[in-house]
C-alpha cells in the first residue's frame, strides 16, 4: 500500500531568539500558532543544522540542505538556481549571479537590499534599462521576482572566483567597502563586476533602486533528483526563483499560484489550495515554501514577523491539515533563522516538527527554538530531515 503524501511547510527564516520586549519570549513562541503547535504535539520535534560551516548564509545552501541535497558535490551557488527556475539557458562557459536591484543612500551606504521592495514592473523597467546601456553579446540581465535579478556572462574570461557579499547582511554598510573581491590576479569577472556596479547609479539615478549588487555566482550543477535519491514524486510551491530552480533541479513539478509574491501580501490561501490538490493528486512530497516571514526579519520589524508567523499559520498550515486530515503527514521547519535585532541569517539549528504515520508523539507540545530541542528527532544534519521521511 502506498504510503500517505508528506506535506512540508517551510517558513523562510521564521526561526529567531528570545526577546526582552517578548518577555524572553521567541517571535515563535509569542505568536498564536496552534496549526504547527497540532503538528509538534503529535508527533515528534527536534532540529536541523541547515548552514554548515563553510558555506555561505544564504536561503539556497538552507534549503538545500532541507530537502537531503550533498552540499560537496551539488552545491552550484544561487544565480544557476534562479536562471533553472526562469529557463534561461547557461552553457558550459557561462557564470550567473543573482542580482539584487538595491537603494544606495546619498552618503554612499546601502540603504535597502531590496530596493524599496521595487514593483514587478518597475523592476522589469529597469533591467530594461541596464541592458540597453550596459548588454553585450557577453553581458545580459534578467528579470526575476521584484528586486531579484540575474546577469549572465558568457565567456572563457569568466569564472566563478570572486567573493561577493551577501547584500541583506549589511544594511547601513558602506557599499564601496562591500565591493566583490577576488584572490585571483588575472580574473576577467572582477574588473567587469566592479565596472558595472559602477555604472549603474549614473544609468539609474533619480529611481529608488539606484544600483545593482551581484552575488552568489557560479555555473549550471549537477543535482540529483529527489526520484533517483528517495524514489518519490515531489511538487514545490514558492514564490521565489531560487526555490522553484532548486525545485526543477531536483526533478520536481513546480506549482505556480498566481498570487504568490514573496512578501507578506503573498496569496497563503492559494499556496494551500494548491499543496491540497498536489497530495491529492499522486505526488508523495510537496514542498510548501513562504518567503514573506524572511523578508520582514530582515527589515527588524518584530510586530510584522509575529503577524506573518500567524498567518502562515492559520491560513496555510491549519488550511492545508483541515481539509487532508490524516491523509498526510506534516512537517514544518524554517530554513535557517533571521533573528529580527540582527536582520541577517545565522546558522543555529532551527525545530522541525513532524507528525504522522511512523511519528509517535514524544513529550514536545509546541512547535518553537526552545521546546524542540528535547524531542525525539535530536539534533539532524546533512540529509538528516529526508532520510528521516522518506527511507
Amino acid at each position: 500500500m502506498k504510503p500517505n503524501p508528506t506535506v512540508v511547510f517551510l517558513g523562510d527564516g521564521m526561526a529567531d531568539e528570545p526577546l526582552p520586549e517578548l518577555g524572553g519570549r521567541t517571535p515563535l513562541q509569542a505568536a498564536s500558532t496552534p496549526g504547527m503547535d497540532r503538528i509538534a504535539a503529535g508527533g515528534q520535534s527536534g532540529t536541523l543544522l541547515t548552514l554548515p560551516e563553510g558555506y555561505p548564509t544564504s536561503s539556497d545552501v538552507a534549503n538545500m540542505s532541507v530537502l537531503g541535497c550533498d552540499l560537496a558535490t551539488e552545491f552550484c551557488g544561487r544565480g544557476p538556481l534562479e536562471a533553472m527556475a526562469r529557463g534561461i539557458p547557461l552553457g558550459p562557459g557561462d557564470v550567473c549571479f543573482r542580482v539584487n536591484l538595491v537603494s544606495i543612500a546619498p552618503d554612499g551606504t546601502l540603504a535597502d537590499f531590496s530596493g524599496g521592495h521595487i514593483s514587478q514592473n518597475n523592476a522589469e523597467e529597469t533591467v530594461a534599462l541596464l541592458n540597453q546601456h550596459l548588454a553585450t553579446e557577453k553581458i545580459r540581465f534578467f528579470p526575476g521576482v521584484s528586486y531579484r535579478c540575474l546577469l549572465r556572462l558568457s565567456g572563457r574570461e569568466f569564472g566563478t572566483d570572486v567573493k561577493c557579499e551577501k547584500p541583506d547582511d549589511h544594511p547601513g554598510g558602506v557599499v564601496a567597502k562591500l565591493l566583490p573581491k577576488s584572490n585571483d590576479p588575472g580574473s576577467g569577472t572582477l574588473p567587469l563586476l566592479l565596472k558595472l556596479i559602477r555604472a549603474a547609479p549614473e544609468i539609474l539615478k533619480g529611481r529608488e533602486a539606484n544600483g545593482i549588487w551581484p552575488w552568489s555566482g557560479g555555473r549550471a550543477g549537477n543535482l540529483r533528483p529527489l526520484r533517483e535519491r528517495y524514489g518519490i514524486r515531489g511538487a514545490v510551491i514558492s514564490a521565489v526563483d531560487v526555490i522553484n530552480g532548486l525545485g526543477r533541479g531536483l526533478g520536481m513539478d513546480v506549482l505556480h499560484v498566481p498570487g504568490a509574491t514573496g512578501y507578506i501580501d503573498t496569496d497563503y490561501e492559494g499556496k494551500a489550495d494548491a499543496a491540497v490538490d498536489a497530495a491529492r493528486n499522486g505526488h508523495d512530497f510537496v514542498f510548501v515554501h513562504v518567503e514573506a516571514v524572511d523578508e520582514v526579519s530582515h527589515a527588524g520589524d518584530l510586530a510584522l514577523k509575529i503577524k506573518a508567523i500567524e498567518d502562515f499559520d492559520r491560513r496555510l498550515v491549519r488550511r492545508v491539515m483541515d481539509a487532508l486530515g490524516g491523509a498526510a503527514r506534516y512537517a514544518v521547519l524554517p530554513d535557517h533563522p533571521v533573528p529580527v535585532r540582527a536582520g541577517k541569517h545565522t546558522r543555529a539549528p532551527v525545530p522541525v516538527s513532524v507528525c504522522g504515520e511512523g511519528f509517535a508523539p514524544d513529550t514536545v507540545q509546541t512547535f518553537d527554538e526552545i521546546s524542540a530541542p528535547r524531542g525525539a528527532l535530536g539534533a539532524m544534519k546533512g540529509a538528516g530531515f529526508m532520510d528521516l521521511l522518506f527511507k
